[in-house]
């Protein structure tokens, strides 16, 4: 039933589910709720109710399995990487063993010079659990890469549900409204971080603008 429902997810992100994903998922499952979060420090909050609300924070360097993909759809390019992560975290890895899920698993976007569609490749990362920082577990998959990524602030706002190419453009004009003029932020890299997995319909999701060096 737990394969079937999750089948039925990955068809409306235009994926088919490889039966062998059986075993990571009923292993997710069964250790959904332990999520450790990714370390961060609140430098700012802004704005009062959550439609306005936004936060400036700080995340120190780290490290983390990160997989690009360039499908023809957002949604497809993410689909296939967490399934690659999935089967990573559960089992195939140097050390065997279930490594424990982070959250948010972020999805790294870069728009055209336009500005108006995202480009083909995504860049999603897993960071490592507390445990396994100093000495990470080896991918059997060698399209996974373990990468130390350097300290990252951001200027972070949630949103809610589906994160589609169009959402996604949407969430980020939004949050430029909001922001207003400033060249403290990329214009042309965001990041996508997500929360829960794909089978939570209201799952919630936050895009963030990286601060300039």
């Amino acid at each position: 039933r737990l394969f079937a429902h999750w089948e039925a997810v990955a068809s409306t992100h235009r994926v088919s589910l490889p039966r062998d994903m059986a075993g990571p998922i009923a292993q997710m499952a069964r250790h959904s709720q332990a999520r450790e979060p990714v370390p961060y420090v609140s430098l700012s909050q802004h704005g009062k109710c959550e439609e306005s609300a936004y936060e400036e924070r700080q995340y120190p360097a780290g490290k983390w399995a990160c997989v690009t993909m360039g499908e023809p759809m957002y949604e497809q390019s993410i689909s296939m990487s967490f399934m690659k992560l999935m089967r990573y975290i559960c089992k195939e890895n140097s050390v065997g063993c279930h490594l424990g899920m982070t959250v948010p698993v972020l999805n790294e976007i870069h728009l055209t010079k336009e500005g108006t569609k995202l480009e083909r490749e995504v860049l999603t990362a897993y960071y490592l659990p507390g445990e396994f920082q100093q000495n990470p577990p080896v991918p059997m998959d060698p399209e996974i890469h373990i990468t130390e990524r350097a300290p990252l602030r951001v200027i972070t706002r949630v949103f809610y549900g589906m994160t589609t190419e169009e959402t996604i453009l949407r969430e980020i004009s939004l949050f430029w409204e909001l922001l207003g003029s400033t060249d403290m932020v990329l214009r042309e890299t965001y990041i996508v971080a997500s929360y829960e997995n794909p089978s939570v319909p209201q799952r919630r999701n936050e895009i963030w603008f990286i601060c300039r060096a």
